[in-house]
Order: C-alpha cells, then structure tokens, then sequence
C-alpha cells in the first residue's frame, strides 16, 4: 500500500474511532453524575482520554506520514511511535487519579451511587460499542501496520475490560454494597495500568533501535543469493514495513566491480522481499582479504 493511502486509511479508522469515543463520553459523563458513581466517572474520564488519544494520534500519523527529508533521512515513522507513547503518558495520569480518588473513598467512606436503568444501559451499551471498535481498529492496525492504531486499540480494549468491572460493581452495589464502587474503581486502574505496559513492551524497543530480526536470519538470506560466499556484520531495526537493514557480503575477488555491484543489488531485494524491509544495504568486500565471517 502506498504510502499516501496507509496514511488516508489511518486517518480515517481514528476519526470513526473518535467519534465513538466522543459518544461514549457523553453518556458516561450524564450517567456518572446522575448516578454519583465514582467507577462511572472514571470510565468518563478514560473515554475522554480515549478521545485525546485520537486527537494526538490524527496529528502525529500525519507527520509520520512525511516522506524522509534532510533532516530525517530515515523517515518520520517514529514520530507514530513517539504517539503511542504518548498515549502511555495519558494512561499513566488516568491511573493515578483513579487509585487516588478510590483510596480516599474507601478510606473516608463510599457515597451510595443511585443505580438505575440509565446508568446500567449506558454501560452495557459502552461495552459492545467498546468490542466492535477494538476489534476494527485492531484488525486494521495489523493490515495497516500502524503502531498508533494497534496501541489505541490495546486502550480501548481496556476500556471495554473497565467498562464490564464498572458494569459488574453496579450490580453489587444496588445489592447495598457501596465499597464495590472504589473497590471495581481499582480493577479499573489496573486494567489501565496493564494495557500502558503492553504498549511500552511494543514502542520502546522501536525507539531504541532494538534489533528488528535475528542476525542469523538476514545472514541466511544472504547466503542463499548467488555469488555471495559469506555475510557478517548484520544490522537491523525499525519494525515491519519500515525497517532498515545493512550487513556486508563477500564475494570472489576476481570478479569485477559490476558483477560485484549486481549480486549486492540481489542480496538487497532478497532481505527486504523475504522481510517486508523498507530499506536494506549491502557492502561488498572482496573474499579472504581482512573478512572475519562473523555477524
């Protein structure tokens, strides 16, 4: 997929997902108040985050939808990386007012929430719309391989998880067990606290230059081109469709530069066909003269 058109389609999956996100917000908001639940307006507040997220997410794919320039010869593909994180730093906030608002609750004494059908629909109707959403811009962060839609759809999953807790202490509440409130409150959080993990888990090694495949992977590739005898000092990073590798090849030193430059040109678009690479680069070096064989 072109570049232009990845972009187009990222956009378009983050505005359908913030308009739900903003509906969604809404009716927590009205259901939260009226039912002066604490797990009900934290779900508000998570959505509204969930909407922000779209927000960041729509201006920072923009930007790592820019060709490379001078500046970022590489490409601005980490600008979307840089966006997950993000979305980890918003994270990060929710849970803390969440613990801190629900400990202080569960210390100074739980407001009974006045649970009713309003409230229990409003919940019931995030949950699904929260299933069907994710699921979409899950399956179109994987066709896309976009890291700020696949990080999205890792919280509004969570908010899905968020919103059947808070269903669930609705229903222990109206039994007369008002704890439940801050109790589920704290699942919620953790929740929360664990989708901002799998992201870092995902985003940071891209940021860092982790190695994006196993050495001895390019290097078997490179091995089974014709004309090369050996491969070594094997490098990779990036992520899938936007990584970048360079290793050096041997090859008989008696054949002349053209040739030489022709089998590079194959081990080139062997490695990026095989791995989905956006860009590889291949030394030449003549065999048995200073090469060591290793990776």
């Amino acid at each position: 997929m072109k570049r232009a058109q990845r972009h187009r389609e990222v956009r378009r999956v983050l505005l359908i997902t913030l308009g739900a996100n903003i509906v969604a917000v809404g009716l927590k908001l009205g259901a939260g108040l009226h039912a002066r639940s604490l797990a009900v307006m934290a779900e508000a507040a998570n959505s509204s985050l969930d909407a922000w997220n779209n927000v960041l997410a729509l201006t920072l794919s923009g930007i790592a939808a820019q060709a490379p320039d001078e500046e970022h010869p590489y490409g601005h593909a980490k600008f979307e990386t840089l966006g997950a994180l993000g979305i980890v730093a918003f994270l990060s906030i929710t849970v803390y007012e969440l613990v801190s608002s629900a400990i202080s609750r569960l210390i100074h004494g739980s407001i009974y929430p006045d649970v009713g059908a309003f409230v229990i629909g409003t919940m019931v109707f995030s949950v699904v719309m929260n299933f069907f959403v994710s699921r979409y811009e899950d399956r179109k962060g994987r066709e896309l391989d976009s890291d700020i839609l696949r990080a999205d759809a890792t919280h509004t999953r969570s908010d899905m998880y968020a919103s059947a807790a808070v269903l669930a202490s609705l229903g222990i509440v109206s039994l007369g067990y008002t704890g439940a409130d801050s109790i589920f409150t704290l699942i919620v959080a953790a929740l929360i606290a664990r989708a901002g993990w799998r992201i870092l888990r995902r985003s940071v090694p891209i940021l860092v230059d982790a190695r994006a495949v196993e050495g001895a992977r390019i290097r078997e590739i490179a091995l089974a081109s014709e004309g090369v005898i050996d491969a070594f000092d094997v490098r990779s990073r990036g992520r899938e469709g936007e990584m970048f590798a360079e290793l050096t090849v041997t090859v008989d030193p008696t054949l002349d530069v053209a040739r030489a430059h022709r089998i590079a040109d194959e081990v080139e678009r062997n490695v990026a066909r095989e791995l989905g690479a956006r860009e590889v680069v291949v030394h030449v070096e003549p065999a048995g003269e200073g090469t060591d064989g290793n990776e």
